[in-house]
């Protein structure tokens, strides 16, 4: 074989190979482009019915932070008797209690806050057992009334948490 049939051939299959490698790569983009435009509108999709559900679950939190708050729970939940520790595990269970009713919700928020709603939770108890085991509470009642004489002059850590709850859903707006 000569060398100018050699040329010949390669002038004639060159320009397919080139026309071939480009519209391989374009193929590729497109079909790449096309993916990453199915994969957005899923997402978009899953979004779109997640969200609801997202803001209910923030919903039942911000009622269970306003719940096992000290100045609503110790007013709504009154001692049976004057037995301050009987009143003190009484009021500890009923937090327990809406906690154990809302696990479920922390699929729908971010790790951040269902720490601080734990923390608020365990702030609260803790809260609770330290003011009973002050030595001027003798009483249910008096529990009751140095706990709420307490709150007036810090912030209680559910209002706290329902502060960091609704920045958290305001991003979501954003």
């Amino acid at each position: 074989m000569d060398i100018t049939k050699f040329i010949e051939i390669l002038a004639y299959t060159l320009p397919s190979i080139i026309v071939g490698l480009v519209a391989y790569y374009f193929f590729d983009a497109q079909r790449k482009n096309e993916e990453s435009r199915r994969r957005y509108l899923i997402h978009k999709e899953a979004q779109k019915n997640a969200m609801p559900l997202r803001l209910q679950a923030y919903e039942r939190l911000v009622l269970f932070l306003e719940r096992i708050n000290p100045s609503k729970l110790l007013v709504r939940i009154a001692p049976q008797s004057s037995n301050k520790h009987d009143y003190e595990e009484y009021v500890i269970a009923q937090i327990e209690q809406e906690y154990e009713h809302n696990l479920t919700q922390q699929i729908y928020v971010s790790a951040e806050s269902w720490d601080i709603i734990t923390t608020a939770k365990n702030a609260t108890i803790q809260m609770i057992r330290k003011t009973n085991m002050s030595e001027k509470v003798d009483t249910a009642n008096k529990l009751r009334e140095v706990i709420l004489t307490d709150l007036f002059d810090t912030q209680s850590p559910s209002s706290i948490a329902v502060a960091y709850l609704k920045n958290e859903v305001a991003e979501m707006w954003q």
